[in-house]
């Protein structure tokens, strides 16, 4: 699912929203939830999962078209995990 479908999906559960307002809603969200990332908190969905950022060292990686390494710096990475409920749900035989 893409934003767009997420904005439709909302909007066709609740019409008594607009479609800009949903977008709104759905913006404001994600918004939100980069700023606590980018901030280093952790954002927890219960029943959905975790998003929180991870540190990558600086390492030497390789060029895959020259083969020459290449210093690749330190960087901070999302991370997702998946809550228990969401899993459950994933794995239902």
């Amino acid at each position: 699912m893409i934003r767009s479908e997420l904005v439709a999906a909302l909007a066709a559960a609740n019409p008594h929203l607009t479609q800009r307002d949903v977008e709104r809603v759905v913006a404001t969200i994600f918004d939100a939830i980069t700023t606590a990332l980018v901030e280093g908190r952790r954002v927890e969905l219960r029943g959905f999962g975790a998003l929180s950022t991870r540190e990558r060292g600086a390492r030497t990686g390789r060029n895959p078209r020259t083969g020459t390494a290449v210093r690749v710096d330190a960087k901070r990475v999302p991370y997702f995990k998946p809550g228990k409920d969401l899993r459950e749900r994933l794995n239902v035989a």
